[in-house]
């Protein structure tokens, strides 16, 4: 008998190997041996205080749409808060929204009530928690900009830090070097503005993402964060990797800071194409690029 199936079951909703490729946009990823679904944050503790118990390895995620899972078998749990941690309220111009909220939901909801400062968000395919986890932004914006406070969990403590305590930086925060420390929600401060123009900005970028990025294949963003003076995606396309593939992963004819599952693609045929770029770029112009893609389960 599976006796941590078992004791997960009496804690929360848990499914049993789940592929990752399921549960990320890149559509890549091995099986999880289980996947908890917590109700609320008395089962999302008890899970944790279990796991940390039992040594059992462990990983939160949202809509894994920065994720580069191993094709391995994930010997551990995978806690998913987008099932049930998906709350929000706004009073006046300050939003707040539990961890597994969809941000362009979220950026929809402020347009609607006239509440501008996430229309850089309305494009983002994550959660409240991986967007802030990663500081994600896009049009020179970024979560940093609008977060007043976040709910971690922590030491077996839920409270609130400031945004500086986070300290933010480019598609960086505190919570990327503790891995320990649980995103639960999120404290926004918007401004107001015009339902109309707000409406427009988003409209006029969505076709712009529409136009210029491969939104139709399976992906996880972009690859590269970029360097200073110049965007990633020029080193790659001064490099000659438009449309250059392995096995089944491509980079994106449309934008090629994307690679695409085209086909199939196995984790490994994402990996190798992008340290193919990674050491062609440092070699050519001795620019070390970072990958924005999080890396997974990888031994």
């Amino acid at each position: 008998m599976d006796s941590l199936y078992t004791e997960l079951q009496k804690l929360a909703e848990t499914d049993k190997d789940v592929p990752l490729a399921r549960m990320t946009t890149l559509r890549i990823g091995g099986p999880a041996r289980y996947t908890v679904y917590p109700q609320n944050e008395l089962s999302l503790d008890g899970i944790l205080r279990m796991l940390k118990r039992e040594n059992v390895p462990y990983k939160v995620i949202g809509k894994g749409s920065n994720l580069l899972c191993s094709d391995d078998e994930f010997a551990g749990v995978v806690i998913r808060l987008d099932r049930y941690f998906t709350s929000s309220f706004f009073r006046d111009d300050i939003l707040t929204a539990q961890a597994g909220c969809s941000i362009i939901s979220l950026a929809y909801d402020a347009m609607k009530l006239g509440y501008s400062g996430l229309e850089f968000a309305s494009g983002i395919p994550a959660t409240v928690g991986g967007v802030t986890f990663m500081n994600a932004g896009a049009y020179r914006s970024s979560m940093a900009d609008v977060i007043e406070s976040v709910l971690v969990y922590r030491d077996g403590n839920s409270e609130w830090i400031s945004n500086a305590e986070c300290e933010f930086g480019y598609r960086t925060s505190i919570f990327q070097s503790h891995p320990d420390w649980l995103i639960l929600g999120v404290r926004m401060h918007l401004k107001p503005g015009n339902v109309n123009e707000i409406r427009e900005l988003m409209d006029n970028r969505r076709q712009r993402r529409m136009a210029s990025q491969p939104l139709d294949k399976p992906s996880a963003g972009s690859v590269f964060r970029n360097p200073e003076n110049i965007p990633a995606w020029k080193l790659i396309e001064n490099i000659g990797y438009r449309g250059k593939r392995i096995g089944g992963a491509m980079v994106s004819e449309k934008h090629v800071n994307f690679i695409v599952n085209e086909d199939h693609a196995k984790a490994k045929d994402f990996l190798q194409l992008a340290d193919e770029i990674h050491d062609e770029i440092l070699e050519r112009y001795g620019i070390d690029l970072k990958m924005e893609v999080e890396k997974f389960n990888w031994k």
